[in-house]
């Protein structure tokens, strides 16, 4: 027969479970409204973004802002706020939507994508937007970037940790790699480098363009902590950006295996969504399958 105790701990659990259930719930509706907000941001007829990796990293952008970064929208130049950089720069507006839903600014903006003196540029400018820590889109630039944010957190005695997505097309570029091995030489452990590996660049395959892969592999010989999840899985997301709070004397790269386009079923795994134009019919579409992903996940 179980004590009081062992009644009250198995109480204890099932509750901290229920909570764990809803927190998952909540990042997963916050995704897919990113992935909404990004079909509204692009529109259709004769408008152009970047859809395909937008989408594809909408699960950590999520998981980043809904539950692990200490932010203040109030004051987005909070002293103890950790920083976040897209290094690849193209895929921001995922982060405009969760900077919106987060209410750092007005989320009609969004609807302003590009227009010239709108606050929202088509690569991240820091100078613009609130909550955006540099301009990012030279692809390969991103991670120096973030090493040099910790390392001044690190002499001004924060606790706090930058994080930077890069895309697995990124990882063709050399800069990314004398980062790494800085990152690895000056044991900066309060970076988390994220990569989205959709395995689909601008123009194709990975391994039929340059192929960067095996990426676990290389991490691991760069110095680096590598965790290796299910981009899209919700728990596997918050399980390792929980375990990069733990590792001390080296940074944490997190391979995060993706689906490009991911959410809207025309796009999915396909390169042509890169950077396109929707037709009126694709953006209806689009809409339709992610509003009811939404409703789904509000039951």
């Amino acid at each position: 027969m179980e004590n009081p105790e062992m009644i009250k701990n198995k109480f204890r659990h099932l509750t901290q479970q229920h909570r764990r259930h809803e927190v998952v719930k909540k990042l997963q509706r916050l995704a897919a409204q990113i992935r909404k907000d990004v079909v509204l941001m692009i529109g259709c007829e004769g408008h152009v973004g970047h859809l395909g990796g937008s989408c594809s990293s909408a699960d950590i952008v999520a998981a980043l802002y809904g539950y692990k970064m200490k932010l203040d929208p109030n004051n987005p130049g909070w002293e103890g706020r950790d920083k976040f950089l897209y290094s690849k720069g193209h895929a921001g507006i995922a982060q405009y939507a969760a900077l919106a839903e987060l209410g750092f600014f007005p989320k009609e903006d969004l609807l302003h994508v590009k227009e010239l003196g709108a606050r929202l540029q088509g690569h991240p400018d820091r100078i613009r937007t609130p909550g955006i820590e540099a301009n990012t889109g030279s692809l390969g630039q991103g991670l120096s970037i973030a090493n040099g944010m910790a390392l001044a957190m690190r002499l001004d005695g924060r606790p706090n940790k930058v994080y930077c997505i890069m895309g697995d097309g990124e990882q063709a570029e050399g800069q990314i790699w004398e980062a790494a091995m800085a990152a690895s030489a000056h044991k900066i452990d309060n970076i988390v480098g994220i990569i989205d590996q959709n395995c689909l660049q601008a123009t194709g395959s990975i391994t039929e363009r340059f192929d960067t892969n095996p990426l676990p592999e290389k991490w691991t010989a760069f110095g680096w902590h590598v965790i290796e999840i299910d981009g899209h899985n919700m728990e596997e997301i918050l399980q390792a950006l929980d375990e990069a709070d733990g590792i001390q004397g080296k940074p944490t790269a997190i391979i995060a295996h993706t689906i490009k386009g991911k959410g809207i079923s025309f796009a999915e795994n396909m390169a042509g969504f890169h950077n396109t134009a929707l037709t009126r019919e694709q953006y209806e579409t689009a809409l339709k399958e992610l509003d009811e992903q939404l409703t789904a996940l509000d039951r």
